[in-house]
């Protein structure tokens, strides 16, 4: 049965309801942000210092937070997640709080030097961020605080970047640029803050900083070191660690010249304004009177080892289709391969009764696995669905462990329809527990989304479609969220085939040298005779039917490969024996070989869970080795919708499209078709070819800044320099891998039944960006489709303007670039133009602005791309002497002759300029 138009939008209003009751932990209640979670990592080894320490910066970002918003905001309730690993202190117990749910974590560093802060962020402008990185030396070595600045005042900085969606008004790859005035000056906010030039003698001709002729800039070598004592207030998105910043930079003193991600990202708007644009500032007002908020309350909790309980749907809906046998399958898959060692597991079966199949049992071997999977049900009855009756007694099982549910996880599995499920909201909501829902089928009941919603669980759907997977898939995403990864299973193959009489289904899957423990394969079959199955290891070894354990009831095959599977390529042949075709599938799972070893990981989501057609969707795939990112993988998105065929998108990490940071190993694609109204399910393939070594991305994200040092009383003290990585450091070695992962499903509505005109226009070009060569601008960009990211545009409207914020406001009335001889290219292709300005569009201007919009086949229109920089300049003289003394806004570079050369500063153009010796700036 297909979802109706109107029944989907009943249930997309339900559910959106509680997406915003239980979406973010983190609520402002007031003036006060309640519900900030901060979790320690398993692998940080205990420190006594940890806590204190963070509950110090908390305390000082809190009151430094309340004066940087106009005494609007402060921080009132903090838990604190401590780790299993950590020795027990009457801590107390989590209830829905997990690692992977922390706004802050505190890990090791995002590679093996470097103790950088940085927020987890790649959404668009005012979006906000997945959670900022501590590292465990940035909180305990207080020599870190001259080179960031205080914890608290670093930490209001990255709160900005996650809550609020700003960017940096620093960046280390364009330290600085040319003024419209002509001058050089360090790309910062606000303009007003003062220091010197330093330049490292070895580097820099006489110790003195060199103007680069092609780009009248400083050669590499040169930095800006900041004067301790500043007169400026802002910016606290630029360097927060000066006293006198406490402020964030606002349209009154807001730097718009400067090449910083906060323009580039934000269209050239100031981070106070880009903040107050946020749903925390609708309605939200200051604090009246001058008294202080109240400090912060912590809250200290410990992780546990899991309480399960599986309630499973046996009514009437489970005799459709081979339902019944795939709910035996997928949990059997899930209770034998993928629940941690030690957790507390129970089974509890339902229709319009239920009945408890077994107490809980302590997964403390692979014997007790094999029994909780012999209590899974086999044969559905002829009952109707009571979701309620299931969970009521699943709630009572998992009270035999310490008799309450708070902490305890239900996974509900259910395919038939229930009217009466709001009868055990206020059980639900109060238990404590967390609530993972599967909905099999398009039948199952259309209010589920509401109980995982409201304990913070997670909805998945799988479809009937026999050749996909899906049950299995999805019960292999159900993990526990405390971020142990060397203690979880891994989803590497999953595969299905409608394979004809006597044909082979027959793939190849790559086992990496990061796992290779608990390694399982799992085959499953339709008709009543037994496929033949071949599988080789990477040295030849063949395992067949024989090494299978069998189960011909359920169609299924098991083997687990004895120790540690081979590092390697195995192939698999599954032949059908019936005279008929039927689907054949191939699972495979497998562990981490060593704790101490970074797992490859996949990430699988999308940017709503609930949608509104013809409004687009995002999905992602954060894919990682440890927290470094994997670039250079090839990501297939598979979406099923309730009916119809799947959806497939190959996502890519480009910086363009929906893909907003390049390199940054999250992979993202839009997604806008849809083939009707109800759930989508989500899943993806990721692989790499063999790449043994390649050189380690740097860090993607924009850390917090390193400060190189300060000049006080005239003096320069710098810190020490940045930790250098040699040649073997910041390689990595990988191989081939593979690896499949279920994302959460979402839901659609108002998706119109027919054929639907186009409505969708070309997507904005974020990577537009220029070169110069003699009196030509160059610009390139990234082609946008004639639907957002997809196909091929129509044509492109080019605009020149001295102010970005003209061409931002008021784009239709700037100067237009003539693009007659440009015809754009598919999709994703990289685009070229050149072209010479007029003459009276560039007189006696200093900088041009130039920005590109696509226009679809139907005239419609893509948002206005992102702002590039164009700079006119006559460099000088070679560089600037160590005894002149300037003011900051005062290295003029001053025009003679009538030779004129452009120079143009983008985002995607990188001027590293390093190191040290100095020039002064008063």
């Amino acid at each position: 049965m297909h979802c109706t138009s109107q029944a989907a939008a009943c249930l997309l209003q339900l559910t959106l309801a509680l997406v915003v009751i239980g979406g973010s932990a983190v609520e402002l209640q007031g003036n006060a942000y309640n519900g900030l979670l901060i979790a320690i990592n398993p692998q940080v080894p205990e420190d006594e210092k940890i806590i204190p320490n963070i509950k110090e910066m908390i305390t000082e970002a809190s009151f430094y937070l309340f004066n940087a918003t106009k005494r609007r905001v402060y921080f009132s309730n903090i838990t604190i997640l401590i780790p299993a690993t950590w020795k027990t202190n009457n801590y107390g117990k989590p209830k829905q709080e997990s690692y992977e749910k922390a706004d802050v974590i505190v890990a090791a560093p995002y590679w093996k030097h470097g103790n950088d802060p940085y927020t987890l962020q790649y959404g668009e402008c005012g979006e906000k961020g997945t959670y900022i990185h501590f590292t465990p030396k940035f909180l305990l070595k207080d020599r870190l605080i001259d080179i960031y600045g205080s914890r608290g005042r670093v930490f209001v900085h990255e709160w900005a970047h996650l809550r609020w969606g700003v960017f940096d008004e620093y960046d280390s790859e364009r330290p600085f640029y040319i003024s419209g005035q002509n001058q050089v000056k360090a790309t910062r906010c606000s303009s007003d803050l003062t220091g010197i030039y330093v330049c490292e003698e070895k580097i820099c001709a006489q110790g003195n900083c060199v103007i680069n002729h092609v780009t009248g800039l400083f050669k590499e070598g040169c930095k800006f070191i900041h004067d301790k004592s500043q007169n400026a207030s802002s910016s606290i998105m630029y360097m927060p660690s000066l006293s006198s910043v406490v402020e964030f930079c606002d349209a009154s003193n807001h730097n718009t010249e400067a090449p910083n991600l906060q323009n580039k990202m934000c269209s050239y708007k100031s981070t106070w304004d880009t903040i107050m644009s946020s749903a925390d500032f609708k309605s939200n007002f200051p604090m009246i009177g001058t008294s202080l908020p109240p400090p912060p309350i912590f809250s200290l909790l410990q992780s546990q080892d899991r309480v399960i309980c599986l309630v499973l749907d046996v009514s009437s809906s489970m005799n459709e289709g081979d339902r019944i046998n795939r709910l035996h399958q997928a949990a059997e898959v899930y209770l034998r391969q993928i629940v941690e060692e030690n957790s507390y597991v129970g089974i509890v079966t339902f229709s319009h009764v239920a009945e408890v199949k077994t107490q809980l049992q302590q997964i403390l071997s692979d014997d007790v696995r094999k029994n909780l999977a012999s209590y899974l049900p086999r044969v559905a009855t002829s009952g109707k669905t009571s979701v309620c009756t299931g969970l009521w007694l699943g709630f009572e099982v998992v009270k035999n462990r310490d008799a309450e549910t708070s902490g305890s996880t239900i996974v509900l599995l259910t395919a038939g329809e229930d009217s009466s499920i709001s009868n055990c909201f206020s059980e639900v909501k109060n238990s404590g527990s967390v609530i993972h829902i599967i909905a099999l089928g398009s039948s199952a009941a259309k209010e589920l989304e509401q109980l995982a919603n409201m304990t913070g669980g997670l909805n998945f759907f799988a479809t009937d479609r026999l050749d996909s997977n899906s049950l299995i898939d999805v019960f292999s995403g159900i993990l526990s969220r405390s971020g142990d990864t060397s203690n979880q299973s891994v989803q590497i193959e999953s595969a299905g085939e409608s394979t004809g009489a006597y044909k082979h289904f027959n793939k190849t899957v790559t086992i990496d040298s990061t796992i290779g423990k608990n390694t399982f394969f799992v085959v499953t079959w339709q008709k009543n005779r037994l496929p033949d199955i071949t599988l080789l290891d990477p040295s030849g070894k063949r395992y067949t039917n024989e090494d299978f354990e069998i189960d011909s009831g359920l169609h299924r095959a098991h083997l687990q490969i004895p120790e540690i599977a081979e590092a390697g390529d195995w192939t698999y042949v599954v032949t059908n024996t019936h005279n008929s075709s039927q689907v054949l599938t191939v699972a495979v799972t497998s562990r981490a070989v060593n704790s101490s070893i970074p797992l490859i990981t996949v990430k699988a989501h999308t940017n709503k869970v609930v949608n509104f057609y013809p409004s687009p969707m995002i999905v992602y795939a954060q894919v990682s080795h440890g927290f470094g990112p994997i670039l250079g993988a090839n990501v297939t998105a598979i979406i099923e919708p309730e009916d119809g065929d799947p959806i497939i998108l190959k996502l890519l990490d480009n910086g363009a499209g929906a893909d907003v940071v390049k390199d940054d190993g999250v992979y993202s694609k839009y997604l806008f078709s849809f083939s009707g109204n109800g759930r989508y399910s989500l899943k993806l393939h990721v692989q790499q070819d063999n790449k043994t070594i390649r050189p380690h991305p740097p860090m993607p994200w924009s850390p917090a800044m390193y400060i190189p040092g300060y000049v006080e009383n005239g003096k320069i003290q710098m810190n020490a320099p940045r930790p250098s990585v040699n040649e073997d450091d910041s390689q990595v070695r990988l191989g081939s891998f593979s690896r499949t992962v279920s994302g959460e499903s979402f839901i659609v509505s108002s998706v119109p039944s027919g054929p639907y005109s186009d409505m969708f226009p070309p997507c904005k070009v974020i990577d537009f960006g220029a070169r110069t060569e003699d009196n030509k601008i160059i610009l390139s960009w990234t082609a946008p489709g004639d639907d957002f990211d997809q196909g091929q545009a129509a044509s492109y409207d080019i605009r020149l303007s001295e102010s970005p914020l003209e061409l931002r406001d008021s784009f239709d009335n700037t100067a237009s670039v003539n693009t007659s001889s440009l015809t754009p290219q598919h999709a994703g292709s990289k685009e070229i133009f050149l072209f010479e300005p007029e003459t009276s569009a560039i007189e006696n201007v200093t900088i041009i602005y130039v920005a590109i919009r696509a226009i679809d086949k139907v005239s419609q229109l893509s948002d206005i791309s992102n702002i590039a920089q164009a700079v006119m300049f006559v460099p000088h003289k070679d560089s600037l002497t160590t005894s002149a003394r300037y003011s900051v806004s005062t290295i003029v570079l001053i025009v003679s002759g009538l030779l004129t050369v452009f120079c143009v500063l983008i985002s995607a153009t990188a001027c590293a300029l390093k190191r040290k010796k100095k020039i002064k700036m008063s």
